[in-house]
């Protein structure tokens, strides 16, 4: 079995102590960092851009997958693998083409992600699913952090999971919003293979186990 994989999202770490956040992801046992680039367009939210990415990527030592929440996001592909981006995730309700969008990520050397909001089928990507590496499904609405988990999420994994292995495809399937250690066990049991948390860690007492647990949990 895959190991399963954990994505603090910057989103919610403390702004004025970025640099402190981002050491406290590499001492963990979090695998990746989640990085949302939010362009108020797209979403009702502007979150941060390519400077404090930037900064981010200088200090952190894991794979970095960068959720892109903007309009036209093929102008920046390019800018966004020069700034330290593994992961590429682009919305499907933001690329009218999104075959182009895929191979233009995955020229660059990056892995290829499509996210998609609460309201988006994911048959919707039966014609592309082998050329993604990544589907973020959005388990909230896009735009904010700590929202209430939308449990149609359950039965979208599952349906997303048996396209991928009906298609022959390795696509990971990643939970944006709303995960804890109290919804992280049925999530996995879905399908899911990466869970991005924010407020859930950057608001606990104690980060650095909280990771552990979802962890702990992601691999039972």
């Amino acid at each position: 079995m895959k190991s399963k994989l954990i994505a603090p999202s910057i989103l919610a770490a403390d702004f004025g102590n970025l640099q402190r956040d981002v050491e406290m992801i590499n001492k963990s046992e979090a695998d990746w960092f989640h990085i949302d680039i939010m362009d108020g367009v797209f979403v009702p939210n502007i979150s941060f851009g390519m400077p404090v990415l930037e900064a981010i990527t200088s200090h952190a030592r894991k794979t970095i997958d960068v959720h892109l929440m903007i309009v036209d996001p093929d102008r920046y592909i390019k800018t966004f693998k020069a700034l330290g981006a593994d992961n590429l995730t682009v919305h499907y309700e933001a690329c009218t083409h999104l075959h182009r969008s895929l191979q233009a990520i995955r020229a660059e050397g990056m892995k290829a992600g499509v996210a998609l909001n609460p309201h988006t089928p994911v048959e919707l990507l039966e014609d592309t699913i082998k050329e993604i590496d990544l589907v973020c499904l959005m388990s909230v609405n896009p735009g904010f952090g700590g929202q209430k988990f939308i449990e149609h999420t359950y039965n979208k994994v599952r349906r997303l999971r048996d396209m991928i292995q009906r298609n022959g495809a390795s696509t990971l399937i990643e939970i944006d919003g709303g995960v804890t250690s109290t919804n992280a066990p049925a999530l996995i049991a879905a399908g899911a293979d990466v869970l991005v948390a924010g407020s859930f860690v950057f608001k606990a007492t104690d980060p650095l186990e909280t990771i552990k647990e979802l962890k702990n949990i992601a691999n039972t």
